[in-house]
């Protein structure tokens, strides 16, 4: 029996970081009944170990839940109402994903932070889900908090939305109250889903919008699903739309918020598809499944997420070149957000040059590579992409900084900027902009936006926003500012390659490309941090930065010092000098030969840390 369309709801929380909607989503489980309450969890939907570790959403993840009005009992002659949650993480590095669940739903709760309130990131997933033309509520959390401003979140959440401020929810996901309240908020004012044509489970017809899908290694791809028309069944001959692949669904089901068998998916819900597919590069989100005999034309699928930015990965041991290969492969079932292709460096050997939309995107899929598939991997510092007239008339499109030219080759070079705002308490305004002009930004309009805080609108290249600006920013304003920015257009730069170079072997993975007037800076930086992290050898070694063509910071480590003299706890020669001075001279012709053949090996920690100095 195929589910009663009216009493479906499709809907997701949106908000900004740690606004609490893992933990609203929790209760809600707990609420409806879902879960058990001894088997409830914090962040419950979080599945992965880095989710937990972080206190962060990384993947969306769907839930189908039930719900009575009048509670979660079945009342006599009333079905329940099926409730589709799609929870979605709240990092700007994310927005893809959030993009994606909101095109599968009808509404959204706009989740805002009753001690914070409205943040940069509330404004941009808000206007995301205005474009998508969803139901809006909106809805206060963390009222429970000594430190809550309900009242003054209220109003300003009113104003945000041209609303009634009594209209504005209360909740705690901590303790669970007014959640009931939202849950009947959701069924009145969110529309049961919308359906394309007039077709029924046996006319073997249907479409489906593919949003997400994971691969297991024994059933192959699983496709994520909202079903737009018709219905899906087990056994049944199916398609991709767009890649015109073929398949037959081994299991369809509904997530509770593991996946639970069904026999059938129906107009309007969400749910998956096993499809047993185990070759990669066939199922895409925003593709379309219809039936292979009576197949539908494909629905608007989704723009392909730009990748922002760039940083090129090696295994640390060429043998692991075809396990990195596979992970990488795996690893965009489950995040089709990242790109990756095949490139070589002289120096590292085989590796590939990634995309990512964000500097914590690309520190949790190297993470990820590091935990899920056990390698040890080379990570280059993360880049932007460059695009460069030469003076021989050729242009380059640059995505790697070790292959930047040299400085004397180049014409001029183009750099993307990018359009950014800032939410933050008025009083740190006079300290930011001395920051904002260190970081090359032109700021433009500046509006007070309630209880003592202003909004600020800048432009600033992309590059910028690399160089540890997050944390400087959130330093300065003592963690009570946010921010969200979208990529701009591509602008003339002044910048240069900075190469730093490790026992007089030039290491491309620390390559940068660096403003020009701060190249000095950034070398002595660079340079003084490699000192700090890079473990001492058995010789003495230097570790220079380099940049237009000569040396311009330099760090001396030291080797190890091993006292030849001693021998257990007594004196080699019972102090004969001549004896001393022979074992000292074999250890330093020793020392002499090691540093001749010398080469270091840089463990992946140390990549890491590197990496990690300079992100966001």
């Amino acid at each position: 029996m195929a589910t009663d369309i009216k009493l479906i709801r499709n809907f997701s929380i949106i908000a900004h970081i740690d606004h609490g909607k893992s933990t609203l989503a929790d209760r809600m489980l707990e609420v409806t009944g879902t879960i058990e309450k001894r088997k409830m969890k914090d962040q419950v939907l979080d599945s992965m170990e880095l989710e937990r570790e972080r206190g962060i959403t990384i993947k969306m993840q769907p839930v189908r839940m039930l719900w009575h009005p009048e509670g979660p009992e079945q009342s006599e002659g009333q079905e329940n109402y099926v409730l589709n949650l799609i929870d979605t993480p709240g990092h700007i590095d994310f927005s893809y994903e959030v993009s994606r669940a909101l095109k599968a739903v009808e509404g959204s709760i706009l989740l805002v932070d009753a001690t914070q309130g409205v943040q940069a990131q509330t404004l941009t997933t808000l206007q995301m889900a205005r474009d998508s033309g969803l139901v809006i509520i909106p809805v206060l959390s963390k009222i429970d908090s000594p430190l809550s401003r309900v009242d003054e979140i209220k109003m300003e959440v009113a104003v945000l939305l041209n609303i009634d401020p009594d209209t504005i929810l209360l909740v705690s996901g901590k303790t669970g109250e007014g959640v009931p309240r939202l849950l009947e908020e959701i069924i009145k004012k969110i529309p049961p889903p919308h359906v394309g044509g007039d077709l029924v489970i046996s006319s073997n017809t249907g479409r489906a919008l593919v949003f997400d899908f994971k691969y297991d290694n024994h059933r192959g791809v699983i496709v994520y699903i909202r079903v737009v028309d018709g219905g899906f069944k087990k056994g049944e001959s199916l398609l991709f739309a767009i890649s015109a692949e073929k398949f037959i669904s081994l299991e369809v089901g509904t997530f509770s918020p593991e996946e639970e068998p069904r026999e059938f998916l129906s107009s309007g819900e969400i749910g998956y598809i096993v499809t047993g597919i185990k070759k990669p590069g066939i199922a895409s989100v925003g593709d379309t499944i219809t039936y292979l005999k009576k197949p539908m034309h494909a629905l608007p699928g989704y723009q392909n997420p730009r990748p922002v930015v760039w940083a090129s990965v090696y295994p640390e041991s060429q043998d692991d070149f075809p396990n990195l290969k596979q992970a990488l492969s795996r690893l965009r079932l489950s995040d089709s957000s990242f790109s990756y292709e095949e490139e070589t460096s002289g120096s590292l050997g085989r590796g590939f040059r990634c995309g990512f939309l964000g500097m914590l995107h690309l520190e949790i899929i190297t993470e990820r590579l590091n935990r899920e598939f056990n390698l040890q991997l080379i990570v280059t510092m993360p880049s932007i992409t460059y695009k460069v007239e030469l003076r021989n008339g050729k242009e380059e499109i640059i995505y790697s900084p070790h292959l930047f030219p040299d400085d004397g080759n180049i014409l001029k070079v183009y750099e993307p900027w990018v359009d950014v705002k800032i939410i933050t308490p008025s009083k740190y305004i006079s300290s930011l902009m001395p920051f904002l002009y260190d970081h090359e930004a032109t700021v433009g309009a500046t509006d007070n936006f309630g209880d003592n805080r202003s909004a600020i609108d800048l432009e600033m290249p992309l590059r910028e926003l690399m160089r540890n600006f997050f944390d400087d920013m959130k330093s300065i304003t003592s963690g009570y500012s946010s921010i969200s920015y979208e990529i701009g257009e591509y602008r003339e730069a002044d910048v240069v390659r900075m190469d730093i170079v490790v026992a007089d072997e030039p290491m491309a993975a620390f390559c940068r490309v660096v403003s020009r007037r701060k190249v000095a800076d950034e070398a002595k930086a660079q340079v003084e941090k490699l000192k700090e992290i890079i473990p001492r050898q058995q010789f003495a070694f230097k570790i220079q930065g380099k940049a237009l063509g000569r040396i311009i910071s330099s760090e001396s480590v030291s080797a190890f010092r091993k006292d030849v003299l001693m021998h257990g706890s007594k004196v080699v020669g019972g102090g004969d000098v001549s004896r001393k001075k022979k074992l000292l001279e074999k250890q330093k012709r020793g020392k002499k030969r090691m540093q001749a053949n010398a080469k270091i090996n840089i463990s992946h920690e140390v990549f890491l840390k590197m990496m990690r100095g300079t992100n966001n």
